[in-house]
């Protein structure tokens, strides 16, 4: 009996027929309608003729989640008064429940993808419903692209929506026809709002920190969990509260403790039967229920009138440079907001509690981050070489993918055979994709059944696909065992999966699509073998992540084939590994290494193994610790294997490493005697007052150009000490402008030494701003013009007969008028046996002493 009443409370109702009057016509639609409107669970009903008198059509509606699925399979079935199979089914990874009566079908964008690989034509499926799309899931957008394709080059016929509560709409009508260049699809809008909820800012106390990876202020929670007790005291019904992830929730848990309310905790790695006793409502008694942004959109939790946010939300960050992938805590979207508060009007109006200052919505991005910019790419860019479009550029995407990332993703495929040099998948990629798990993932599930059978390959790869709960400690082959014998909810995920990938490695041929360095026989065939379960966790873990295997350097601390560094808790059973195979590592803020979440112990025998196309063997020359290091180095990646003194280096490796010691460590390592430095002082002046032919000699442009003036000696030295003993100076006349003949007049330009009146030759230093000479005053006598060198004056720094600084100065004249007076009161009863005459312009110089002058 369909629930006509509870039909005609909902408000998109009233855009239904315009929805299907413009399928109608154009074949493709967007739908916007706001949270709670009813858009998830009427419109799919409709499109397939369940609620009225249109004709019976069969309709495909994917969620990108499978709490939704579930939750919106069994609202729809409720509203036909059947049960979920019937009319209404669903189909998640490793889960489906429809019937040969089923022509509303939910699944997972996942599953549609993957539907779409093996039939491009969805042969039996009039009508596709893409719903949630504003929250720019991978899948969500990839299997939009294949869907234009699809109308575009195979199936005209075939309708499509894209729906969402706060998506920018003329986009994706935009998006929606640009392959056959049919002109916008039209936009539907239903006008509900649901119930409505009234909003209420609680900011938190100052001094709470700004969240960053995964970490979150305690203070925030406790704020947190302070709103939720307040809430419940001034508000009637049930409580939604908005966490951005699992340990949150579980901390946020334990601060409720005592509340008068049953507190329950809702994310995706809860068990089925949680989410779906969470979705059924309660029985009486008050509930808070803690929850992931799993539950913005796509599904009613019953009798909840409030809502707690948060204002944080977890995305997914990848570093391709380390091969490394890690969530980051950030602030919620506007988008993401409006769905949080459209669940506390779902069933009556509501109250919604954000925990954040009403400034800070100005803020906020407008849409969540397209996991197309910020995820690994790898899974991605197999689909779109399967599909054809290896470069992904002539996609309907409403954003391009990263370069770069794209790059990761191409090499990583390439490295495990699913795409040729070309980007082209290759049939071993194509079996990769039907597997329904990463290319990662896929290559250690056909590469590891041919070595330990197909059962035990696919128990460890349903490890890695879904990483178990942190509980069970992060030795994968303890976790394997954990899992075996567990009855929790992971545990029962677990096994579906493993009877999933079994059947599909089975089907997939394992053995036929191993790799060259996988092995064959009784115990490939078999699925037994004498390996242990500490082996082939290892064995599978690395073929999945080569470039994750790591040596132990120390008690604890690892070095990755990729070159990252790792470390383990302090806790840590693996500590005492020589090498491990890392299944799951992040990298905090400006952290120096990895944190190690779970791993397995391998020897290095696994390690050649699996890392094998990135080992190699050869000479190594550089600069290290301040001196040249040659060895004869095996090595995986950034690994050392073995180590070898190497008696006869290449010369040009020895040089490359000599001038990157100079590049390191400065030119200082040559020898400097006093002229050389002075040399360099000189050429250093005529560059800066001449400029050309006159060479820069500063450090960066001596290095730059080492082979000019530092050869032949660099080719002749093999260590730092002989650096040491190469003189700078002889080589530096190298630099100067011998073929223009202006080199010849470097003792004319910048001489070394000046002539002063009393016959003197005194040094110039050059090493400042301005020319210096440092000369006895007495010897200046007689000399009323300033000495200059190209012309710029000297600064005369005029000293006692002691050899003290007695005055400086640029205008020698202009001191003999003005300066000298004082001077000369100062200095001529300290040092009597001097000439102190009134008119030093016209005395005689003089180096000696009055005595001397009279004999």
């Amino acid at each position: 009996m369909i629930r006509t009443d509870a039909i005609e409370r909902l408000p998109v109702r009233h855009a239904v027929p315009e929805l299907l009057s413009a399928l109608d016509e154009h074949g493709t639609a967007v739908l916007s309608a706001p949270p709670g409107t009813g858009k998830t669970t009427l419109v799919p009903l409709a499109l397939a003729g369940l609620t009225g008198a249109g004709p019976r059509r069969r309709v495909l509606v994917a969620e990108p989640r499978r709490m939704a699925v579930r939750a919106a399979a069994r609202r729809m079935a409720w509203l036909l008064g059947q049960e979920v199979g019937d009319a209404v089914g669903f189909s998640v990874r490793g889960e489906r429940r429809t019937g040969p009566g089923t022509v509303v079908e939910v699944v997972t964008t996942g599953v549609l993808l993957q539907r779409l690989q093996r039939d491009p034509e969805l042969a039996g499926v009039d009508v596709v419903l893409l719903d949630e799309c504003h929250e720019r899931h991978l899948d969500a957008d990839t299997a939009i692209a294949f869907l234009v394709d699809v109308r575009a080059a195979l199936r005209p016929e075939l309708q499509l929506i894209a729906a969402s509560a706060t998506s920018d709409a003329e986009a994706w009508s935009q998006l929606l026809t640009v392959a056959d260049g049919s002109g916008p699809a039209p936009v539907v809008r239903s006008t509900g709002q649901g119930h409505g909820a009234a909003i209420h800012y609680a900011p938190p106390p100052a001094g709470i920190r700004p969240a960053h990876g995964t970490w979150v202020d305690q203070q925030l929670l406790r704020h947190v969990a302070a709103t939720v007790r307040l809430a419940l005291e001034a508000h009637e019904g049930d409580l939604l509260c908005f966490l951005p992830g699992t340990g949150e929730i579980a901390r946020t848990a334990g601060m409720l403790d005592g509340v008068d309310a049953e507190v329950l905790q809702l994310h995706g790695r809860a068990p089925a039967a949680v989410q779906d006793a969470v979705l059924r409502g309660g029985e009486g008694r008050r509930r808070v229920v803690l929850a992931t942004s799993v539950a913005e959109s796509s599904l009613t939790v019953p009798g909840v009138r409030i809502v707690v946010d948060s204002g944080l939300a977890r995305e997914p960050r990848v570093d391709h440079a380390r091969g490394l992938g890690s969530l980051a805590t950030v602030a919620v979207s506007d988008a993401g907001a409006t769905q949080r508060l459209g669940r506390a009007g779902r069933e009556a109006f509501g109250t919604v509690y954000r925990c954040w200052a009403p400034a800070d919505d100005v803020r906020r991005p407008r849409f969540p981050s397209p996991e197309i910019k910020i995820a690994d790419l790898a899974s991605f860019a197999l689909r779109a070489a399967c599909w054809g479009d290896p470069t992904a550029q002539g996609l309907a995407l409403l954003d391009a993918p990263p370069a770069g990332a794209m790059a990761a993703a191409r090499s990583v495929l390439t490295a495990i055979g699913a795409v040729d040099e070309d980007g082209r998948a290759t049939e071993r990629g194509g079996r990769m994709a039907r597997l329904g798990v990463h290319p990662r993932l896929a290559r250690a599930l056909l590469d590891g059944a041919a070595e330990v059978g197909a059962r035990r390959a696919a128990e460890v790869v349903a490890l890695l696909s879904e990483e178990p709960p942190r509980e069970y400690g992060d030795d994968l082959a303890a976790a394997w065992r954990t899992a075996r014998r567990g009855g929790d909810g992971y545990a029962a995920r677990w096994r579906q999966e493993v009877r999933r990938l079994t059947s599909a490695v089975t089907g997939a041929g394992a053995a036929s699509t191993s790799s060259p360095s996988s092995g064959s026989g009784p115990e490939a065939a078999s699925g037994s073998g004498s390996r242990s379960d500490d082996a082939v966790a290892g064995l599978v873990t690395a073929l999945a992540f080569p470039e994750r295997v790591a040596r132990a350097r120390g008690e604890g601390s690892f070095l990755m084939v990729s070159g990252t560094r790792a470390e383990l808790g302090q806790g840590s059973g693996l500590r005492s590994a020589g090498w491990l195979a890392v299944a799951v590592a992040d990298r905090p803020v400006q952290a120096a290494s990895a944190r190690v979440r779970l791993a397995a112990v391998v020897d290095e025998g696994i390690a050649r193994v699996a890392a094998g196309p990135l080992g190699a063997e050869g000479e190594e020359v550089h600069w290290e610790d301040g001196d040249v290091v040659a060895r004869e180095v095996e090595r995986l990646g950034a690994v050392e294997l073995s180590v070898r003194p190497l008696k006869q280096p290449d010369p040009a490796l020895v040089r490359r490493a000599l001038l990157d010691g100079l590049a390191k460590e400065g030119i200082g390592l040559l020898r400097w005697s006093r002229e050389s430095g002075g040399l360099r002082e000189r050429l250093a002046f005529l560059h800066r007052t001449l400029g050309e032919p006159w060479p820069d000699v500063s450090d960066g442009a001596l290095l730059a150009r080492a082979d000019e003036w530092l050869e032949p000696e660099l080719s002749r030295a093999r260590r730092r000490a002989d650096l040491g003993r190469l003189d700078a100076g002889q080589a530096l006349n190298r630099l100067l402008p011998w073929a223009s003949g202006e080199a010849a007049r470097l003792d004319e330009l910048a001489p070394e030494r000046i002539e002063v009146p009393s016959g003197s030759r005194i040094r110039v230093e050059y090493g400042g701003a301005q020319p210096v000479l440092a000369v006895k005053l007495q010897e200046m006598f007689g000399l009323e013009g300033t000495p200059e060198v190209a012309g710029v004056p000297v600064l005369i720094h005029l000293l006692s007969p002691a050899g003290r600084p007695a005055a400086v100065t640029a205008d020698l004249a202009n001191f003999w008028r003005e300066g000298y007076r004082a001077v000369r009161a100062e200095l001529r009863g300290r040092y009597p046996k001097h000439p102190w005459p009134e008119d030093p312009s016209r005395a005689e110089p003089t180096r000696h002493t009055n005595a001397r002058l009279k004999r």
